[in-house]
């Protein structure tokens, strides 16, 4: 799952990465109104956190880019005690959600779990495809209810394929995904054949199909055949 933080508050910003580093998000950053308009004009994300006040600008502003075209990135804003005004716009103009200064981290994680369950997985904490089961709060998959030991790419690679069954996803889209705005620094995209040679053989090793198939000139898909 990827997420970008737009928060210029170092102490905040720093401290949300870390957390939701170690919730196996991939995390990015934007710390003023410029460089959130140029992350989210290029990469999609399952989930935003946007402060209301920026350098530059207004999170508000970015808020109604974002809904204007029709973008299905979530958002959680992030909002001083004080801003209720703010939140209430924030909600009338599409936010999902929204949390005030101070607050747990733990609280944010769950909120922005409950964000992407809710537009992505309807609701639910679980996902089946045949003999896959995935839990979306646990960070865990099974085979026929056998674990399955998987990296977070690895885990983050199958999710993002059954959420996307049947569609034929291109390179460029998993790179995108699984490593967001560092994929720029990529020259080829031999690393995701090797992932996906490295999720194909744990899969089949432990008695499951071969769901992925490659499209030629295309790139994958995800599916029954």
């Amino acid at each position: 799952m990827k997420i970008l933080i737009i928060e210029d508050e170092k102490v905040i910003r720093e401290s949300i990465v870390t957390y939701m580093t170690d919730e196996r998000y991939l995390c990015e950053i934007a710390v003023d109104y410029p460089s959130a308009i140029e992350k989210i004009e290029m990469y999609d994300y399952d989930c935003i956190l946007l402060d209301i006040t920026l350098p530059g600008g207004n999170g508000l502003s970015l808020l109604k880019e974002l809904k204007k075209t029709n973008r299905l990135d979530g958002v959680l804003i992030i909002s001083a005690r004080n801003a209720i005004d703010d939140r209430v716009e924030g909600l009338n103009l599409g936010a999902d959600d929204y949390l005030t200064k101070p607050f747990h981290l733990s609280e944010l994680s769950a909120r922005v779990a409950a964000i992407i369950r809710r537009k992505q997985f309807e609701g639910n904490n679980e996902l089946q495809f045949n003999e896959i089961s995935i839990d979306t709060l646990a960070k865990t998959i099974s085979i026929n209810n056998l674990p399955l030991d998987l990296t977070r790419r690895e885990y983050d690679l199958i999710l993002f394929f059954v959420t996307n069954k049947n569609r034929v996803i291109s390179k460029n889209a998993i790179a995108e995904h699984l490593w967001g705005d560092e994929m720029d620094a990529i020259d080829n995209f031999d690393f995701i054949y090797t992932h996906i040679k490295n999720l194909r053989k744990k899969l089949t090793d432990i008695g499951c199909e071969d769901y992925i198939h490659s499209i030629y000139g295309m790139g994958y898909k995800f599916s029954n055949q």
